[in-house]
This record gives C-alpha cells, structure tokens and sequence, in this order.
C-alpha cells in the first residue's frame, strides 16, 4: 500500500507494510521494482539485475541451462517450458518485463530466418504474453544480436518497434559492447520501450550517442515514437584476457597442439612470433575456412572473440598460449574462464558437463552489461513508471 505526504510544500511517497501487528513504513525510492525474465537461460540477467530489481518470475525451455538458473537463483520462480505454453494470466505482473529472444535466425552465424524464423519468430509469442496479462509491464527490454537492427536494411527491427508502437510505447534501441567491461567482444541489441505518456525527457537525447551504431541510426530513420536513449560513457576497462585465464591449466599433449598450430596462417604466425621473450602471451583462436581450407585465426588485442553454443567444433574458442620463454600451446577454453568473461563471479555454478556450462555462458547476457543497463536507464524508467502510477492514482 501506498501513501502520499505532501506535507512542507514536499511530496513523499511511502510504501507500507502491516505484519506482528506493527506497522513498517519505507520511502518508495527505497523499494526494489520487479521484473520478469524470458528466455531467462543461465540467469546472467537475473544476477545483473536482482542489485536493483526484484525477480518475480522467468522461464526457459531448456534443461540444461534452468539447472544453471537454479543452481544459482533458487527455483521457486523458475518456469521450464517454451514460451508458446506461457499464459499471461499465469504470469505476475512486474515492472520490467525482459526478453533476450533466441538469435539463431537473426545471426550471421545461424540461418538468417529473420524475425519471424522458427527461432527468433518466438518473440512475438512474448509480445502474444504482454497481451494476455491483465496490465503490460511499463518497462520492456527485447535483447538480441547486431543483426536485429542491420540485417535486411533494418526492416526486422522496424516490425519489432512497431508492434511496441502499437501497444503504446515509445521505443529505442541501443548498442552494447561486454568489450567495455570484460575482455570480450560481444555487442548486443537493446531495445527499450516505455509508455508514450511517459515524460523520459531526463534520460533521452535529441540525437544519437556513443551507444547508437550507424545501423541503430539508420533503422530509426522516419519510425515513429522513436526515442534516443541516453547513457554515460562506461568507464575504461583496465582488464585484460591474461587476468582472466588460469595459467596453470595444462594445454594439449604436443601432437595435438602442433597440428593446430600448424593452422595458424603464415602472416598471424609471424606477427604472434615478434613479441619479445619474457612475458606471457594469449592470443584467442577461432577455427575458420577460408578458401576452402581449415584456418586458426588468433585475435591480437587480448580481447576474446564473441562467446557462442558449441554446436559445431569450429564454435569453440582456442586459447594459443606463448610462455615466458617463447614455447606456445593450444587449449580450449575452461567453462569457468567463458563465466568469468561473461563477468559472472568465480561463486557462480556451472552444474553440468563442459559443453553444458559452455552453451549456458555462450547464449546469454554479459553481466556487467545487463547491470550497467539496469543501473543507468531501467531502475530509472521503473521510479518514473512507479510515481506516475501512484500520481496518477492518488493511492491513500
């Protein structure tokens, strides 16, 4: 229950509580707001966010990762099945409702089926879910890859903004990097909607900024109800790859690792070769082909390259690894290194086999990412939303 205080030319807004029979007041900004996660995974998400935000609610259609989830987050609110058997009516009503839809048909790496594929369609099974619930959350969130936004000239994107438009919102979306907070390159769409009525005028921009791509600007292009968010610059990273890895994980046994290193192209070969001596090097490595033969590609910038699921050997990340004294091997990386580069802690449980905790951590949310966003635009949107509800309804 809510009251309001406008006592001294000052309005306070007060949630209160009646239990043992005594009567506990806090100010609402103290209040953690809800929310609600679909395709909620390994619970990346709920790590990041449950610092500012309560979880109601989530689901996920796989095992594998709701042991993860639940290992983690406990199961009490912890849903395993496909969106597609979710009824509005079944779910709580919270004040961010967050979707990060499956990528495959969005993905350069995946089928480009589009938004409406067999996998990535499943958002408008979300969408079909806001619809059924008695009030939509004032807050949503629909995260996927670069590709929502870029492919097919942005046309998949603008579908996705409209049907928010229509269910009257006001939306924008934004790039971020997990580059910006870990040592891994992983840019991700995030689309942010509000209700139109809303007053978001402290947290947008007249233009674009440093989280809207050239892709972002061109999609927004002439669509209505477009807003650009804003956001503060992320601070510089001072972490590196090699503050990452365990150094004393063994590397292949040498037949092995010669017959990968040998893959290594003559020119990535030479340039990992004229470091000097006497500090140790990692360079992440990708298996590719290119003109039709088997290549490992090293990355330079110790930054690794964009987690993913495993199917498919040429999927797993290498780790070229040059000793102090120069000698180099080969490994993949170990599930607790892909947590650590998706920022979750080294307490954070990855029950399962490798392959398991692999594919949890390489189809989810960065969590530094997931919190920066909660931190900075969602918790604000939800104490606006908030206030403007009990304005508006003058609960006493």
């Amino acid at each position: 229950m809510y009251v309001i205080d406008e006592t001294n030319g000052k309005v306070c807004i007060f949630h209160f509580t009646v239990y043992g029979g005594v009567v506990h007041m806090e100010e609402a900004d103290t209040m953690k707001p809800t929310f609600i996660d679909f395709f909620a995974g390994s619970g990346l998400v709920t790590e990041a966010l449950s610092r500012y935000f309560v979880p109601l609610w989530a689901n996920d259609i796989c095992a594998k990762k709701a042991e993860v989830y639940q290992a983690n987050h406990g199961s009490g609110h912890f849903h395993l099945k496909s969106i597609t058997d979710v009824h509005g009516a079944s779910v709580p009503l919270a004040d961010v409702s967050w979707a990060s839809f499956p990528c495959q048909d969005l993905s350069l790496a995946g089928n480009m089926g589009g938004i409406e594929g067999h996998r990535s369609g499943l958002v408008w099974q979300w969408l079909r879910v806001l619809d059924e619930q008695p009030v939509r959350s004032p807050i949503l969130v629909a995260e996927n890859v670069a590709g929502l936004v870029s492919a097919k000239s942005g046309m998949y994107y603008r579908r996705l903004h409209m049907a928010l438009v229509e269910r009257g919102y006001q939306v924008g979306a934004i790039m971020l990097d997990a580059c910006n907070w870990v040592p891994h390159s992983r840019p991700r769409i995030f689309v942010i909607a509000a209700p139109k009525q809303m007053d978001v005028s402290a947290l947008t921009s007249s233009q674009p900024c440093w989280c809207h791509t050239k892709a972002i600007i061109a999609a927004a292009n002439g669509l209505q109800s477009w807003v650009w968010w804003k956001l503060p610059a992320p601070a510089v990273r001072t972490q590196s790859l090699r503050d990452l890895i365990d150094w004393d994980v063994p590397c292949n046994e040498k037949a092995r690792a010669d017959k990968l290193l040998r893959l290594i192209p003559a020119n990535h070969a030479r340039k990992a070769g004229s470091y000097l001596p006497g500090e140790p090097r990692v360079f992440p490595a990708y298996r590719r082909t290119r003109n039709g033969r088997q290549v490992l590609e090293l990355r330079f910038d110790e930054i690794a390259g964009c987690l993913r699921t495993p199917e498919g050997g040429s999927s797993r990340q290498f780790l070229v690894i040059r000793s102090a004294n120069g000698d180099s091997g080969v490994r993949l990386l170990t599930a607790r290194e892909t947590a650590r580069l998706m920022g979750a802690p080294d307490s954070y449980k990855l029950p399962g086999s490798y392959n398991d905790a692999y594919k949890a951590m390489g189809d989810a949310v960065a969590v530094p990412v997931a919190g920066f966003l909660g931190r900075h635009l969602l918790l604000p949107l939800a104490k606006l939303a908030g206030r403007e509800k009990i304005s508006s309804r003058r609960v006493a």
